[in-house]
């Protein structure tokens, strides 16, 4: 098989691998807290990928601690809509990021091309049609997972940047993997862990709910960050961007199928269409006959 072939297969299996981490931390989500969850997903790709950060530059691990921040703020929230929405709910909206970068760059003062607004005005009427699913009107847990679009917008933008200022990419990546690990752990610490007699009871809850989900937390760590970055990494460097990014469009599509037979979790009929003109969204506001940034968000 060429090697563009064997990039497209490999970016269409991260893209199923990110449809699956929907549902995988949905099903947490009523026993541990989203800075645990974070924690431990991001703790253990940290673990694997350590090595990258031996001897790499000063600079390079700036840049990654950088981009790290934000992507904790972009789990944070995400999860957090998660535990107050469904898991296909949160896939089409925080999807939206794809077109938060474009939307960046008419807010520095660059005039729309057409094909953003046309993504702007399907992505709305999806939106709308979404949130009427089964009578359900937007939530708190929708807005989380907006405001998780947008912070993965301008975390694309950072790394956009970043990825030209360092020499080594996994560098980067791993840097900014274990930023997010150290930022958990220390919100944990400082606003999540309680003092006195309720810390023996809550240190019980959390040992009993990692017991329960470690089988999630692992795949999570290992499977869905770890390794499905360096498949990316390697996916991206035989494709285009532009295939990449209609590739990736499908991935709330596929949240949603995994969500159907792991969390049996449905949508009406107004659901499919607002999935169907969201995805239409992200597909038409990524094709563009120039190349652009392939740094997308990973989930």
């Amino acid at each position: 098989m060429p090697h563009h072939l064997r990039g497209i297969a490999a970016l269409l299996v991260v893209t199923l691998v990110w449809g699956t981490t929907f549902p995988a931390m949905k099903d947490m989500t009523g026993s541990l807290s989203a800075n645990w969850i974070v924690l431990v997903r991001f703790a253990l790709a940290s673990l694997l990928l350590s090595p990258f950060l031996w001897r790499a530059r000063r600079a390079d691990l700036v840049q990654g601690a950088l981009v790290g921040v934000v992507l904790f703020v972009c789990y944070v929230c995400q999860i957090e809509g998660l535990a107050l929405t469904s898991s296909n709910r949160n896939a089409f909206v925080t999807g939206l990021n794809v077109l938060v970068v474009p939307l960046l760059g008419v807010l520095a003062g660059r005039a729309p091309e057409r094909r953003i607004v046309v993504a702007l005005l399907l992505a709305l009427a999806g939106l709308f049609a979404l949130c009427w699913d089964g009578g359900l009107s937007w939530g708190r847990g929708d807005t989380l997972a907006l405001v998780a679009a947008l912070c993965f917008g301008v975390y694309v933008k950072m790394m956009e940047g970043a990825t030209r200022k360092v020499d080594k990419l996994m560098t980067l990546t791993a840097a900014q993997i274990v930023t997010v690990a150290l930022c958990a752990a220390l919100w944990l610490a400082v606003k999540e862990v309680p003092d006195g007699a309720a810390a023996a009871h809550y240190w019980a809850g959390v040992a009993e709910a990692l017991r329960q989900y470690s089988t999630n937390l692992v795949y999570l760590g290992v499977v869905a960050t770890a390794a499905i970055i360096s498949l990316q990494t390697w996916g991206q460097s035989h494709s285009t961007a532009n295939e990449a990014a209609v590739i990736y469009a499908f991935e709330p599509g596929c949240a949603a199928i995994f969500a159907y037979f792991w969390l049996n979790e449905t949508l009406a009929w107004t659901g499919l269409l607002g999935a169907a003109l969201l995805i239409s969204g992200m597909i038409v506001s990524q094709w563009s006959t120039e190349r652009p940034s392939a740094a997308l968000a990973p989930e």
